[in-house]
């Protein structure tokens, strides 16, 4: 088993991270402070030659 680094971004198993990290928080969860912000990135190439 990996040792995790401290700060080590992490994802359920079995989360479909597709669907999942796209939902937003609802008020009374952000009132609890009870999410997280992602951010997605994501690498457009225009021309690959």
């Amino acid at each position: 088993m990996r040792k995790q680094t401290k700060n080590e971004p992490t994802i359920a198993p079995g989360m479909s991270d597709q669907q999942e990290l796209r939902q937003s928080a609802t008020e009374e969860e952000v009132e609890r402070g009870e999410y997280t912000k992602v951010v997605t990135l994501s690498y457009d190439e225009v021309d690959p030659s």
